[in-house]
């Protein structure tokens, strides 16, 4: 197995299970704490932040464990001057197997608990309050993972990426998705996780603009970050000679 194609199924699965433990998790906290909204986004967004950490530790190895189409188009964009960091192709793979990963996962969340597997969310979240929440829960995501990429923190990502989206389930309004991906996989489970179709697009902007935002003020506090582009989420060594002479231009 060539070392694009592992890379690509470490983002898929990745971002598979991240999304079944969103889902999941906010199936069980439905089940577990009827009617106290409250409680259940503390469960929901515990077993976010611990899913999480796990996740980016397994699989940041191999892919960088982005699990997320915003933060690999930042590292293309970060990276595509020095030739550092993901190519074209290399994001537009990477996008379509987070996106696919992620429908799956709400999928799997679903039949776990019993659920009709495919379901269309009707849980609307659009409001201005939201796409604010969006761009700033976004933007400030970036803005951890390139800050300690660039300090040569790498390896605190698992804990401050967690407990960075951890923290933003609970100061923004929209519970901070911060991912297109799992924004389009959680339109897939009508339940205390998902978004109504109608919602999503709105979302995803919001959350383009974030990482734009946040690329932008990295890019001025830590002048340079297109040399650590390859260090995204976390360092992943395993581009070896194959997939570099087979890049395409950026």
């Amino acid at each position: 197995m060539n070392t694009l194609t592992r890379r690509l199924l470490a983002e898929f699965i990745g971002t598979m299970l991240l999304v079944a433990v969103v889902v999941g998790s906010g199936i069980a906290a439905e089940r577990l704490s009827p009617g106290n909204v409250g409680l259940q986004l503390l469960e929901n967004s515990t077993a976010t932040v611990f899913g999480l950490a796990v996740l980016i530790l397994v699989f940041g190895p191999v892919s960088g464990a982005h699990f997320n189409p915003v933060v690999s188009a930042a590292d293309w964009l970060a990276g595509r001057r020095r030739h550092t960091g993901l190519t074209v192709a290399e994001l537009g793979v990477y996008t379509l197997g987070q996106t696919a990963g992620a429908v799956l996962g709400a999928i799997a969340a679903n039949l776990m608990f019993d659920r009709a597997a495919v379901q269309i969310s009707t849980h609307h979240r659009l409001t201005g309050g939201h796409l604010l929440g969006e761009t700033i829960a976004t933007a400030g995501l970036v803005m951890v993972i390139f800050a300690l990429a660039r300090s040569g923190r790498a390896a605190w990502s698992a804990a401050a990426v967690a407990a960075w989206i951890g923290a933003a389930y609970w100061f923004t309004s929209s519970t901070s998705f911060a991912n297109p991906a799992v924004t389009i996989g959680r339109i897939f489970s009508d339940t205390f996780a998902g978004i109504a179709p109608t919602s999503a697009p709105g979302f995803i902007a919001a959350q383009i603009l974030g990482g734009v935002i946040g690329l932008a003020l990295i890019s001025v506090l830590y002048p340079g970050t297109a040399e650590v582009a390859d260090d995204v989420v976390v360092p992943h060594p395993d581009r070896d000679a194959p997939l570099a002479d087979s890049r395409s231009p950026r």
